[in-house]
């Protein structure tokens, strides 16, 4: 099936388009950089497959970096410095992969696209 990447994002930040980008790049560029050089290598080669879903809150956030934990998934919490619109410290989204595109579905399926 090939791998992919996914991006979640929250939806009560309601984020300025400018601000949604910076926060999917500042996750996908992460999560890969975090990833084995022959996984992202291979996932570069394949296209660098990228799915960008959103959730309602922290705490939904949250539940799915968990699930990506306990299945051993890379990933990448990302955490804003606060400098343009929202408070310092704000955990802004949050990438899994890339890795297995079966193995992240297991967890994320659910989720509806941005």
């Amino acid at each position: 099936m090939g791998l992919k990447q996914i991006v979640i994002t929250r939806k009560d930040l309601k984020l300025p388009k400018g601000k949604f980008a910076v926060v999917v790049s500042h996750a996908s560029l992460e999560a890969a950089l975090r990833s084995p050089p022959d996984i992202r290598e291979e996932w570069r080669r394949e296209g660098a497959k990228k799915v960008v879903v959103k959730v309602e809150n922290l705490k939904e956030l949250m539940h799915y970096r968990e699930m990506a934990d306990s299945k051993g998934l890379v990933n990448a919490l990302i955490t804003d410095a606060g400098r343009t619109t929202v408070a310092p410290g704000t955990i802004v989204s949050l990438a899994i992969g890339p890795d297995d595109e079966e193995k992240i579905d297991k967890i994320t399926a659910d989720l509806k696209l941005v």
